[in-house]
């Protein structure tokens, strides 16, 4: 794959991901490699506990956004990276006035995909539970309950 330089005019629109704004910068179908996300979320919002077989990360850009990981919670604020390992339980929760990141995603990892399907079939508003559960199960992704 040849470099590529992705300007702003030229990014898809953002995926709408149960109340998270997701702008794919590079996925890892084309990379090769890791992916990289521009998450921009309302109050309130974020995922549940869950794990996954892939390596992330997430720098936070703006607000301040809970992390939860391993049972521990974080109060993370611009500047703060979080290296959320394969398999780790982990969640986050954006705080007042909402929040923004990069996430970067290991080899291997279905993020992209997963933020697709749920764009393409969760509407935006109270998500049909039952149906988000498929989507991340068919995706990689086990929500702890």
């Amino acid at each position: 794959m040849p470099y590529f330089v992705l300007t702003p005019e030229r990014r898809d629109a953002p995926l709408n991901v149960v109340g998270t704004q997701v702008t794919v910068l590079a996925s890892n179908a084309v990379t090769r490699s890791f992916g990289v996300t521009f998450q921009r979320g309302d109050e309130g919002t974020g995922p549940p506990p869950h794990s996954h077989d892939w390596d992330e990360a997430f720098y936070v850009l703006g607000g301040e956004i809970s992390f939860f990981c391993e049972g521990r919670l974080h109060m993370c604020r611009p500047g703060t990276l979080v290296h959320v390992p394969r398999g780790t339980v982990h969640g986050f929760q954006y705080g007042q006035g909402g929040g923004q990141m990069l996430e970067i995603t290991g080899e291997g990892a279905l993020a992209t995909r997963m933020f697709t399907d749920m764009d393409h079939e969760i509407p935006p508003g109270p998500p049909d539970i039952p149906k988000l559960l498929a989507v991340l199960e068919r995706n990689g992704v086990t929500v702890e309950l």
